[in-house]
């Protein structure tokens, strides 16, 4: 008599990401732990996880999520929509200087969710 094994294990769907104006360019440009923190993060989030660190940004839009990532160069974000079956949108990305997030990061997300709606339609 032989034994059959069956492979059980679920295949995971990944969602691919899509990254808007300068954001990879601006994870690239975080130190090397932030950015591998980030990586780490994005592909939670591409697997359907929560990332470890996140909060809402309705200021933004709905469904934008921002990933906090602290290490000793600092605090860096990325502001992302994950609410749509296709991609991942990563809308912004920076590295923060002070408490409150600056305006000019808030509505640069902001014009791209925006930009992002509009395209999808």
């Amino acid at each position: 008599m032989f034994a059959v094994y069956i492979n059980t294990d679920i295949i995971q769907f990944v969602k691919p990401i899509t990254f808007l104006g300068d954001s990879l360019e601006a994870i690239r440009s975080f130190a090397p732990d932030a950015r591998r923190a980030v990586g780490f993060q994005l592909d939670k989030v591409q697997r359907g996880e929560d990332p470890d660190d996140w909060k809402p940004i309705k200021t933004v839009g709905p469904g934008v999520r921002e990933i906090r990532v602290r290490d000793d160069n600092g605090a860096f974000r990325v502001l992302y929509v994950a609410q749509f079956a296709e991609a991942v949108y990563v809308l912004h990305a920076f590295q923060k200087k002070s408490q409150k997030t600056p305006r000019i990061h808030l509505e640069r997300a902001r014009s791209y969710h925006r930009e992002l709606l509009r395209t999808r339609r």
